[in-house]
């Protein structure tokens, strides 16, 4: 975060040349904001900011945050999930006392967020867009900037646990259903090919997300 405090400027020529402090939180105001879809977060103990003898004010704190986002899981394990984390200020109306702008464009955070994002685990981070409006409430409108970042899963370990194993019992199902066996041993393979699909279905049981209005095709199907 920076904003500026008109009234907290010296001339650094009277104070030993000294141009840039650091103060904790509390010494002096800060924007209070906070994100909308916020569940849970951890904070880090630096919560310091760093003034600078124009009255310019610039906090960096490091936490980390849950929050909720809406999964569309229709096309899992080929899905891609948008989620949104809106940076809000209920407190102070907007134009009048607190107007907030993004520092960095979507370009510059989307480079960023790669830089961070080294994980290699199922998901794929993609895209970051940035919007800025304003919220209506009762007593005035408010700002809030919003920021969608889009994951991509990886479906490897699906098409390789899951998906390559049921193609693999329907093709030996058809290829017994039209040989030359046997009835009695088509009914014998017909029961094997049932429970090897059953035990497939419990573990697609268990790999499914939960939190979907409307169920993966591959569930369907």
């Amino acid at each position: 975060q920076e904003w500026t405090n008109t009234f907290a400027t010296w001339d650094p020529q009277d104070f030993c040349n000294i141009s840039k402090i650091v103060l904790p939180m509390d010494a002096y105001w800060s924007p209070p904001i906070f994100i909308l879809e916020r569940v849970n977060e951890q904070k880090s103990d630096l919560e310091y900011m760093v003034v600078t003898h124009n009255g310019s004010f610039n906090s960096s704190q490091p936490f980390q945050v849950t929050v909720m986002c809406s999964l569309m899981i229709f096309k899992f394990p080929f899905d891609t999930q948008m989620c949104n984390m809106s940076i809000a200020s209920f407190l102070y109306p907007a134009v009048t006392e607190l107007v907030m702008k993004i520092r960095r464009t979507p370009a510059e955070m989307m480079k960023n967020s790669q830089s961070y994002f080294f994980t290699d685990g199922e998901w794929k981070f993609t895209n970051l867009s940035i919007s800025e409006y304003t919220e209506e409430m009762d007593d005035g409108e408010f700002p809030v900037i919003t920021y969608t970042i889009s994951m991509e899963r990886r479906p490897t370990l699906y098409i390789l646990n899951l998906i390559l194993p049921t193609c693999a019992l329907y093709l030996l199902d058809m290829a017994v259903l039209f040989g030359p066996s046997s009835l009695e041993e088509k009914i014998s393979f017909q029961i094997s090919i049932i429970l090897g699909s059953s035990m497939l279905a419990v573990i697609l049981n268990n790999m499914l997300p939960t939190s979907s209005n409307e169920p993966p095709i591959i569930g369907i199907h």
